[in-house]
């Protein structure tokens, strides 16, 4: 019996064929972080799943997620995607054109994808022991205003500690490897593959996975800019189908929290290796993130966010909301068109 995916993809192609003229596949401009968060998207793209569509994917790298906002808002980029940020809520509130349809990578029970890390002497020491340890530490992120700020906070509230009476510096994951190193900062919410770097180099210890005091927490959102899913909504719509069995193949390779390790995980390996240049050997190593296969979003993660973000002021609107930005009928409506999702054994 075909695959339920094969057999999907299959009848993708036949309505792409009937509904585009030949050689006119619609041009989807697709911003890109190369993290975790894009496996969908490569896999969707290396597999064939957009030109079965009728799609041609223009896959367009990113240094942060930030940065695509405004060509989101202005129409120059029709997707993107990342963490949770001030910025993006900022943006909603001055009505540039961007919403929220899909979930791209979360943790969840099982998914160990992010995690607490202390700097290895702060263990060994006795300095730290526990959640109270946090007060006087310094913690690093990539910037102000983004999420890992906001699981630091329910990490202090944890440990029955003021967020501000933790120190916090601004270094991106590559800089915060050499920071440990040097003795420069204490710990980091930190994402694979840097959190399983730190650990074997001896670096840092896993102290906790944020799992255990924010569940379901999402890392990674997919955003469509407001022109491409109003003016053109139709091929929005096949976008959607694409991703979501990008999504579901990436669930594929998984099985209880971890890559599958009967050979089901190789290929998506092999596709977001070749495409980010990130070492197979390394890949197999992290903890992968889990993805909704339909693409249905942690709305409660989306919440405490924003709460969090207003509460420091980096959200000046408090009464914004988040179902002021989000928008899951594309997701709902291509779950619907793919049928149930069936995990492997």
């Amino acid at each position: 019996m075909m695959n339920i995916h094969r057999l999907y993809a299959f009848a993708g192609l036949v309505l792409a064929t009937l509904s585009t003229p030949a050689g006119a596949a619609d041009v989807v401009h697709i911003g890109i972080l190369n993290t975790s968060g894009d496996f969908a998207v490569h896999i969707a793209d290396a597999k064939g799943y957009f030109a079965q569509e009728g799609i041609q994917a223009d896959l367009i790298p990113f240094d942060a997620s930030a940065k695509m906002i405004p060509s989101l808002g202005t129409g120059d980029l029709d997707v993107g995607g990342g963490a949770t940020a001030a910025s993006f809520f900022n943006a909603i509130d001055r009505k540039i054109g961007v919403r929220i349809v899909a979930d791209k990578g979360r943790t969840e029970p099982g998914y160990i994808y992010q995690s607490v890390m202390i700097r290895t002497d702060l263990i060994k020491s006795g300095r730290f022991k526990s959640f109270a340890d946090l007060k006087g530490l310094k913690f690093a992120q990539g910037a102000a205003g983004v999420g890992p700020w906001s699981v630091l906070n329910e990490a202090a509230k944890k440990g029955g500690v003021k967020y501000s009476d933790i120190e916090k510096v601004y270094l991106a994951f590559p800089q915060q490897v050499a920071a440990l190193q040097s003795g420069a900062i204490d710990g980091s919410i930190m994402n694979e593959p840097y959190k399983t770097i730190v650990a074997a180099q001896g670096l840092a210890v896993d102290f906790s996975p944020t799992e255990d005091f924010f569940s379901t927490y999402e890392l990674s959102l997919l955003l469509f800019g407001e022109k491409f899913a109003t003016e053109r909504k139709e091929v929005a719509h096949r976008f959607m189908r694409a991703f979501l069995l990008g999504t579901r193949d990436y669930n594929d390779a998984l099985s209880k929290g971890r890559w599958r390790t009967d050979g089901g995980a190789d290929e998506v390996i092999r596709i977001f290796s070749s495409r980010t240049k990130t070492p197979e050997d390394l890949l197999h190593k992290i903890t992968p993130q889990a993805a909704d296969p339909d693409g249905k979003v942690a709305l409660d993660s989306v919440r405490r966010d924003l709460a969090f973000f207003q509460e420091q002021g980096d959200v000046t609107n408090k009464a914004l909301k988040v179902e002021d930005c989000i928008d899951l009928s594309f997701a709902e409506a291509a779950a619907k068109s793919l049928g149930p999702y069936t995990r492997k054994p």
